[in-house]
């Protein structure tokens, strides 16, 4: 009797344990198909189909009709013919919206910036402390032309800061066009939110060792800031790689800066570049960096691999002056330029672009500062501004190449500096 009353509510027990297990079952299945038909009705949503034509939102429509019409194009080929060049493939919100001749204050200073595909991940922590409009010129080539325009696409129509802030620019190998990514299932497989986008181009973090690429390839960073630059009718630009961070507020302190002088069109004003450890988190203000500096976290940009290329900044004297008031940003003192200072700076539209001819390692930002200096420029200080690397360069960590490109471009660099003596007949400077 005890045996029987056992075996009883040991059958009640396992029945209701397979109930469970059913209902489980029954679940999982159901979330399954959700979010397959979920992921159906996004990609449908973001390339079109039935069910886009129906629901669809007017701007996600007319974004989409955009980088159709900017991919019909076939791009230009840029001086050398050795480049395609797509420019405004995206454009954002604010540059759509701007009406020509006109400007706002948030016209006023546009930050450029360069990368490939596998560093465009740090787009994400640039623009949430720069929020303001930012034009991004990408290379890249063989597969992941395909990739990169399926996944700024993707950006610009899942982020809503990208959205209304950024354009993006591609340029890829002359060989080689882009096309719009209807058929390219595969990669957006999971995109249901920015956040995904931005985990999508984490697993391509770090895929070449800088300027390591695949296929031999030269990367193109002087066309590439050129290209960024000429993307934007801001009156001002801050050109600086995307592995790069800005001080807080740097938009807003400059408008009011400029606000309060006289402008000058022959200068440009300098943010002391700064290397961070990388587990340190980056410093918002000269405060915070101070400290980091004191206790050897953060030190100046390149100091092991050329220290000589940013001691003419003078650091000792930046980090010492005086910031009169919180949140005022002013000059802190004027420099000449001497070689082979290659500083980061805020400058007119007026500014030289950079010498294309410049690929790879070496020379490619020495040479414009050279040039800037060669045409009158003069390089003010900023008091409390800066630009932060992420993690230390050290010498362990560049491609193979690396000395190999640097004399090529030495031997280019001399060729340059006699050019400028041609094109800037009535100067005394040299460099």
């Amino acid at each position: 009797m005890h045996l029987s009353k056992k075996c009883s509510v040991f059958k009640v027990v396992l029945s209701a344990l397979l109930i469970v297990a059913l209902l489980q079952l029954i679940y999982l299945s159901f979330l399954s198909r959700f979010h397959g038909k979920q992921q159906r009705y996004r990609y449908s949503e973001l390339f079109g189909g039935s069910a886009a034509k129906k629901n669809a939102h007017p701007e996600k429509n007319t974004r989409k009709e955009r980088l159709r019409y900017s991919l019909s194009s076939g791009g230009i080929f840029d001086n050398s013919g050795q480049y395609r060049v797509y420019k405004n493939l995206i454009k954002s919100d604010f540059t759509t919206n701007q009406k020509p001749g006109s400007h706002s204050n948030s016209d006023i200073l546009t930050l450029a910036t360069h990368t490939t595909i596998n560093n465009l991940h740090h787009l994400e922590s640039l623009l949430e402390r720069w929020k303001n409009p930012l034009s991004v010129a990408i290379f890249a080539h063989g597969e992941d032309v395909k990739f990169a325009t399926a996944l700024v696409y993707a950006l610009s129509f899942f982020c809503p800061q990208i959205q209304a802030l950024v354009d993006f620019h591609l340029v890829c190998l002359s060989g080689e066009t882009a096309s719009f990514p209807e058929q390219d299932r595969e990669h957006f497989a999971g995109l249901e939110d920015c956040a995904s986008v931005f985990s999508r181009l984490e697993t391509h973090r770090d895929k070449y060792q800088n300027y390591a690429m695949s296929g031999n390839i030269s990367y193109p960073n002087n066309l590439l800031r050129n290209v960024a630059r000429g993307g934007t009718e801001s009156s001002y630009i801050l050109v600086i790689d995307i592995d790069m961070m800005p001080s807080a507020d740097l938009h807003q302190q400059f408008l009011a800066m400029i606000l309060r002088r006289p402008l000058a069109a022959d200068e440009v004003f300098v943010l002391p570049a700064f290397e961070i450890r990388h587990a340190r988190k980056i410093p918002s203000t000269k405060a915070e960096l101070v400290q980091l500096y004191q206790v050897g976290e953060v030190r100046p940009f390149y100091e092991e691999l050329c220290p000589r290329c940013q001691a003419p900044t003078n650091y000792s004297q930046w980090v010492n002056s005086h910031v009169r008031e919180t949140g005022t940003l002013e000059v802190a003192y004027t420099l000449n330029w001497v070689d082979p200072w290659e500083p980061f700076y805020i400058g007119p539209q007026t500014v030289p672009l950079y010498d294309e001819n410049f690929k790879q390692y070496g020379f490619n930002r020495i040479s414009q500062a050279c040039e800037l200096h060669v045409a009158g420029f003069r390089f003010s200080v900023l008091s409390s501004a800066f630009v932060v690397h992420r993690g230390f360069k050290i010498q362990g960590e560049f491609h193979a190449k690396k000395e190999e490109e640097n004399k090529q471009n030495r031997v280019l660099f001399r060729s340059f500096k006699e050019g400028l003596k041609t094109k800037y007949p009535s100067s005394t400077r040299r460099c």
